[in-house]
């Protein structure tokens, strides 16, 4: 027992160690854009919904020095960050722990209500600190087991992306692949996995995983959007991580919130790295919401449940945006070619009106 929980502990000084690093070189997506179309200005309130590494966040307090930013996030380690961020800029920042889900009770705590915010931001996907640290699981690169949650170890229930597939079946692996990663040997793979969970064993690790996707695209070679070699297992994690943490139900939500708690003429920004997170944005924007797109492979250990009821859907769905961009902007290739991870992404910007 104390031998394991002596392991357990060096493991989380090590993720700790390793973030820090990866803090001071994070890179924030389409920086330049963001300040524009947020436009800070003083004593106004804007909530930084994925805070991560905290660039954006503090790009905002540098632009209007007398704001005030929200900064919610998920995972423990970037609510640390926004801790010594908000000691950095005499307490200008309000650091939440949570998912978007539990974003109401926590405004509601400090004393926020409908129509109070000035401006709220989206970076959906994976940040810096959870693909650089191979511990976490997030990376196709850096060997690790196959953990995958967002949240780390703040919800001891949430399953992992190993349990994901030592319990699925054949089918529902299949559905992950196919509509989170949009994969096309979703088939193949989810055979696989099944065939080793029964004659060999479970699928731990990160290296693993990578190299089960491999032998079963033996003669294929994957370029990213730059033309570079990218990892035959890139959409098969990106599937596992979406799975696991929700992520489309809680970006569904999320925008559901940002028009209830948006002041009139509180501007959104949006920054989508692939066309699910996309679709759901611009369904959202355009006033085409399905409220049922979110999660279409709920597995039999995982409640189906969306994250909203009909209620607060019906309640949170009388107010249109204008779009602020006419057409999606991506980053320019100055940018591209000095941070490649900015490649996929994609921003959106409106504003509330009646």
């Amino acid at each position: 027992m104390m031998l394991r929980r002596f392991k357990r502990i060096k493991l989380l000084l090590h993720r700790r160690c390793s973030t820090e690093s990866v803090y001071k070189d994070h890179t924030p997506v389409m920086l330049n854009e963001v300040i524009e179309h947020l436009n800070p200005k003083n004593n106004e309130v804007y909530i930084d919904m994925t805070f991560g590494a905290g660039g954006h966040t503090r790009k905002i307090l540098e632009a209007a020095p007398n704001c005030h930013v929200i900064a919610l996030d998920r995972d423990p380690i970037a609510h640390e960050k926004a801790h010594q961020l908000s000691k950095d800029f005499d307490n200008r920042v309000t650091p939440f722990l949570g998912k978007f889900s539990e974003l109401p009770q926590l405004l509601k705590s400090a004393g926020y209500g409908q129509s109070s915010i000035d401006g709220i931001l989206f970076d959906f996907g994976c940040s810096s600190m959870q693909l650089d640290t191979g511990e976490r699981g997030f990376s196709v690169s850096k060997n690790g087991y196959l953990d995958m949650r967002m949240d780390a170890e703040r919800d001891p229930n949430q399953i992992t992306a190993r349990e994901v597939l030592a319990t699925a079946t054949e089918q529902e692996l299949y559905k992950i692949f196919k509509v989170y990663g949009e994969e096309k040997k979703a088939s193949k793979i989810a055979q696989t996995i099944i065939q080793a969970r029964y004659m060999i064993k479970n699928i731990d690790t990160t290296k693993e995983l990578v190299d089960l996707v491999n032998s079963c695209t033996p003669d294929e070679v994957r370029l990213d959007k730059l033309q570079r070699p990218q990892s035959n297992a890139t959409k098969v994690f990106q599937a596992l991580r979406i799975f696991v943490n929700n992520e489309l139900n809680e970006l569904n939500y999320g925008m559901v919130l940002a028009k209830y708690y948006l002041k009139l003429s509180g501007r959104l920004v949006t920054i989508c790295f692939h066309s699910l997170e996309d679709t759901i944005v611009k369904r959202h924007i355009v006033g085409n919401i399905v409220n049922e797109v979110a999660n279409p492979v709920p597995l039999k250990y995982l409640s189906p449940t969306l994250v909203q009821n009909q209620d607060t859907i019906n309640q949170f769905l009388d107010t249109p945006w204008q779009n602020l961009t006419k057409h999606v902007q991506v980053p320019t290739d100055e940018e591209v070619e000095r941070n490649p991870r900015s490649r996929s992404a994609r921003l959106r910007a409106a504003i509330k009106v009646r």
